[in-house]
């Protein structure tokens, strides 16, 4: 109760990465239909059309910096789906977008990339890159195993749609008999 009660008071503070993590994230505004096949592509498209909702789902203090963002290493070419940066945390936020499960191929693409820009990109004075795989279907397991302890890489999962007015009902019926029971 006393957490409720602080974000009532001062709202969402950032001060580390994963307080700019929403899971999942609703992309209703981008109007595409739940039950099409749709690739990545199209995906991370309607997001750059429809950016500045984007960017307010996504929270406080971000900026768009690229789509596509190319980069050489080792000579083979890399491109990140979408660079932001987030000026509250001043560090560079990376976003792949997955259009299906998460795998563990998924995250070390998006390590090596948050290593590339944590390396060759960032400046001194900037905080460590943030990765963040935005995907279908999260698997929390597959990032603790996959992931070291310290990694700067996140999954959210996306929803298209936000579920029905029924559901969300029964739910908050649900969490206010927990936090009763709770309190006896």
């Amino acid at each position: 109760m006393d957490g409720v009660m602080d974000l009532v008071r001062e709202g969402n503070v950032v001060a580390r990465p994963q307080d700019i993590l929403k899971s999942p994230l609703v992309l209703e505004f981008l109007g595409m239909d739940e039950k099409a096949i749709y690739t990545e592509t199209d995906l991370e498209s309607a997001v750059i059309t429809k950016m500045q909702l984007f960017l307010l789902e996504m929270g406080k203090g971000f900026l768009f910096e690229a789509r596509q963002k190319r980069f050489i290493y080792d000579g083979d070419s890399f491109f990140v789906d979408l660079v932001l940066y987030n000026r509250l945390l001043q560090c560079y936020v990376l976003i792949d977008f997955k259009n299906d499960e998460l795998s563990h191929q998924d995250l070390g693409q998006m390590l090596m990339y948050v290593n590339y820009y944590d390396r060759m990109v960032k400046q001194d004075y900037e905080k460590p890159t943030v990765g963040i795989l935005i995907c279908k279907k999260n698997k929390q397991g597959i990032v603790e195993m996959t992931l070291p302890e310290d990694a700067n890489i996140y999954a959210s999962e996306y929803k298209l749609y936000l579920p029905d007015k029924k559901l969300l009902q029964d739910k908050l019926s649900e969490w206010i008999e927990e936090f009763d029971s709770e309190e006896e």
